[in-house]
């Protein structure tokens, strides 16, 4: 039943078989240049859609992500890395009040400092600052505690690092935060494949299927764009140690919500799985399909 909802990609195909470089370029859009950083896909998203009286993050990443780039601090990304539960130091030591005239403090002092010449590194201060007070202070923090949640439901999610950041996720999104990246790790099989898989598979594939079906049934997906892949694929030939190695020639992915048609499948590879023989897809035309 969920197939039904996603559209599966089988003709992605890169260049870049450097981890650094190719989740640079999935997230960014484009290669890795020494002279500007991008902003990734998800920080251009919120820069464009979220609402600018937001008091929870624009982007928030579970296991981490690239970041903002040129668009500065105040795109870039809240890092979750214990979804379940509220984040370190969320929620003030001290009452709301005095933590207002210490910052009215701080700012006095950074107004000195810009007077002689640090404006920029002062403005990037204070977004920083604005930005932590306003999450401290905030009752919307309850999101990131998962207590008011159905064992049930949060068992169909699984009790994995990425079924729980997948749950995360949901709630975020019913919050209006604009962009959520849930990280899987341990993907990177050049030896013990199989196992790796199984393992794997084992985490994000309940974590995954309940997220579009929980989705659903708020009548959220279809104002909500899922989007699964890698920064690239594996080899077709099993190595001598039982692994895969890097392979962005041909790869898979999977897109559902938005209003994109599911249970289709786009593209196709070679039987042996080596190339692209139909409908390919670069990282650039996934992103201008995203956009």
């Amino acid at each position: 039943a969920i197939l039904g909802e996603v559209t599966l990609l089988r003709s992605l195909t890169n260049k870049e078989g450097n981890h650094q470089r190719a989740s640079y370029q999935l997230h960014t859009g484009y290669l890795p240049s020494g002279s500007v950083k991008h902003p990734a896909f998800g920080c251009a998203v919120a820069q464009q859609l979220a609402d600018p009286a937001r008091e929870l993050p624009a982007v928030v990443s579970i296991g981490g992500t690239q970041g903002a780039g040129f668009l500065g601090v105040d795109y870039e990304p809240f890092v979750v890395n214990s979804p379940g539960t509220l984040p370190a130091n969320v929620g003030s030591a001290v009452p709301a009040s005095r933590l207002n005239r210490r910052l009215g403090l701080l700012s006095g002092i950074e107004g000195e400092f810009a007077a002689r010449g640090a404006e920029i590194a002062v403005e990037n201060h204070r977004q920083q600052y604005e930005k932590a007070a306003s999450l401290v202070l905030s009752q919307q923090t309850k999101v990131f505690d998962f207590s008011d949640e159905p064992r049930s439901l949060q068992a169909r999610y699984g009790n994995s690092q990425f079924g729980k950041g997948c749950l995360l996720a949901r709630r975020l999104v019913e919050q209006g935060v604009s962009f959520v990246e849930v990280r899987s790790n341990g993907w990177d099989t050049h030896q013990d494949n199989f196992a790796a898989v199984k393992r794997n598979a084992g985490q994000v594939d309940p974590g995954a299927a309940a997220l579009i079906a929980d989705l659903k049934d708020r009548g959220q997906l279809e104002n909500t764009v899922v989007l699964w892949t890698g920064e690239f694929g594996r080899t077709p030939r099993i190595n001598p140690r039982g692994g895969r190695d890097h392979y962005p020639r041909v790869f898979s992915g999977w897109i559902a919500g938005g209003g994109i048609r599911g249970g289709q499948v786009l593209g196709r590879s070679t039987p042996e799985g080596s190339a692209v023989a139909g409908r390919p897809v670069s990282v650039a035309a996934l992103h201008y399909s995203l956009s």
